[in-house]
């Protein structure tokens, strides 16, 4: 993944909350009502212009995208060390040899 800047990734989101709009043939003012922001919020937030967290949580709730948020940092299900744990190392055998002993 290339490096990008704060203001790159807000420019992305941007990007893809009207992509997400319009794929639902939705019109801003409906997002906004919907999401209970303000107009001018919401095109600052699709401009890719700082907007408030909370701001950004209640349009992707009025888009359906809530479980987006899960995938931003989502939790192993495997733990490294349980699985150590739960299956000690075992010795290797010595192996019999072809002369009888």
């Amino acid at each position: 993944m290339a490096f990008r800047t704060v203001q790159q990734i807000e420019e992305l989101i941007g990007q893809k909350i009207t992509a997400y709009r319009l794929n639902q043939n939705i019109l801003q003012t409906e997002l906004a009502n919907k999401a209970g922001v303000s107009l001018g919020v919401l095109k600052r937030l699709e401009r890719g212009e700082p907007v408030r967290l909370g701001t950004l949580i209640r349009v992707m709730k009025a888009l359906g995208l809530e479980d987006w948020f899960d995938t931003i940092a989502p939790f192993s299900t495997i733990n490294p060390l349980q699985a150590v744990n739960e299956n000690p190392r075992q010795r290797a055998r010595r192996k019999k040899s072809t002369n009888g002993r």
